[in-house]
Order: C-alpha cells, then structure tokens, then sequence
C-alpha cells in the first residue's frame, strides 16, 4: 500500500508537485504553531524531522552499501541543508511573525532565480515575485522587527537556495525518494544535539508526538519527495519562482484558519506573486510543447 502511495506521488507532474507540496507545508506550519509552547521551536523542529526521516526510510528502504562515493559527495551535503534550513527557520519562527520570516526566507530562492536566469522574461516574473514580497513584509517605521528573528529568516533563506540547487543535483544520480530519506537522515543527525542541549524533548508525549508526525508528514515527507520528483522536470530558476506562493498560500491560510484581515496593498501583493508563478508556468509549458513539436 505504501509502495503504491509513493508512485502516486512520483507520478504527479512537476508544477502541480511543487504547488501541492507547498499546501502541505502550509498545513504542517499551522499545526507546528500549537508544539512551540510546549516544545520550542528546536524541539518541534528536530521532531519533524526525525519523524520525517523514519517515514522515509521505513518508505523507501534505501540500500545504504549501494551508494557510490559520488553520490554520498551530494547527499550528506543535501541533508545537512535540509537541518539547517529547518532549524533556522523555526527559531526565526518563535521570534517573529510566520508572514514575515517565509517572505524574509524566500529572499534566498528569489535571489537564485534571478541569479540563474538568462531570458528578461524570466527577470520579468522575478520582479513581481519580488515586488510582491515587499509588500507583504511591513516595512513601515511602526514595525518593531525581532534583528535575530529576521536574520534567521534570512539565513534559512539562502539554506533554502542551497537546497533547491543541491537537490537538483542529487535528483540527477539517485532516485528521489531514496535521496529525501537518506538525507532526512542526516538531517536528523545535524538537528538533534540542539534539542538534547535545551531540553526539548522533557515535554514530549503521545499526543505531541502524534501532531509531530502530522508535521513530519506534511511539512517534511511529502513535500520534500514532491520537489525532488519535481527539481528533475523543471530547472532550478522556475522551481524558485513557483515557491512565490508560498506567501500568498500563508496569507490564505491565515483568512480561512485564522480569520485575519488583509489590507489591499497585501491583496495587489498576492496578485503580483500568483502572476510570476502562472507566468513562469505558462512560458515553461509552451517552451516544452515548442520543443516536442520539433521531434
């Protein structure tokens, strides 16, 4: 059953992979907000993550004395990004506003895809990604921004652009799956003396461990095994402006889950995000059918 459920996933095409994956997270955010003040943000991450990790080996059951020196070169590299990527971004996370810190981190994905890009169009859809983006984040003078809270939202940023360039590489010489879990392994190795040294865990029971393996599944699992099945279609500049959404998804999730009010500079902003996002999807889509049609 399980083995069925996996090729579901990997069967899913690459935007629709990526756009679902970034729901999921959503979702686990939303119930990772209730562990942090009973675990912190160290302990909630280091539980999503171990939890991701044996989902995943237990799921795809990677033969460890079958990887090749070269690909340990890329994995243990893979997973150490995904550690800290997480951990930074939960800590930001206690510190300042969930909007803010996936706005703030997606600088990094943002700046990789301009970086990458090489057509003004793709530039073109960067800008109202980015154009967007500033006006999510308040910038006003009233703001009292948390300096360390942002500035670990911008270091799980350029974490996040390390991942999205590195995963596209492991995705190249292993299967996804295999790739996902072996580095949500070592993942868990980067993450878990941070919660040893503050405790974290001397909370922990049966019904926080149930709600982290909610987390684990739909903010690790399977978004993570959804963007490696993707990052082998899409190249990396359109996989970082697709994650625009990811603060357009947050604001929605924020009206339907949390009944937040949002003020019409933050409606023109989700605007300028989904146009990038459909942009570079569409451009994409009819660059493919151009190329089949020439074979």
């Amino acid at each position: 059953m399980q083995k069925r459920k996996t090729m579901k996933l990997k069967n899913i095409p690459p935007v629709p992979a990526v756009l679902l994956a970034i729901v999921s997270v959503q979702g686990g955010a939303a119930i990772a907000k209730g562990i942090f003040p009973f675990m912190g943000a160290t302990g909630t991450a280091t539980l999503r993550i171990v939890l991701s990790a044996i989902i995943l080996l237990l799921a795809y059951r990677p033969q460890l004395n079958k990887i090749s020196a070269r690909q340990w070169k890329l994995i243990v590299p893979y997973g150490i990004t995904l550690g800290a990527m997480n951990l930074s971004f939960y800590l930001s996370l206690s510190r300042i506003p969930l909007g803010l810190a996936v706005t703030l981190e997606f600088l990094g994905p943002l700046v990789l895809a301009i970086s990458s890009s090489r057509k003004a169009l793709d530039f073109l859809w960067a800008i109202l990604a980015a154009a967007g983006i500033f006006l999510i984040a308040p910038w006003s003078v009233d703001s009292k921004l948390d300096l360390l809270g942002t500035g670990l939202a911008l270091l799980a940023g350029t974490f996040w652009a390390a991942y999205i360039v590195i995963g596209g590489k492991v995705s190249k010489v292993i299967d996804g799956g295999q790739a996902v879990s072996i580095g949500m392994a070592v993942a868990s190795c980067v993450v878990i003396p941070f919660a040893l040294a503050d405790g974290s865990f001397a909370q922990l029971n049966f019904e926080l461990l149930g709600l982290g393996l909610a987390i684990a599944l739909l903010s690790s699992a399977i978004p993570y095994t959804l963007e490696m099945s993707a990052l082998k279609h899409i190249p990396a500049k359109t996989f970082s402006i697709l994650m625009s959404l990811e603060p357009a998804v947050a604001a929605i999730c924020g009206i339907i889950f949390l009944s937040e009010h949002l003020a019409a500079k933050e409606w023109v902003s989700i605007t300028l995000v989904v146009t990038a996002s459909l942009g570079a999807t569409l451009v994409k889509r009819k660059t493919n059918e151009v190329a089949d049609e020439k074979h």
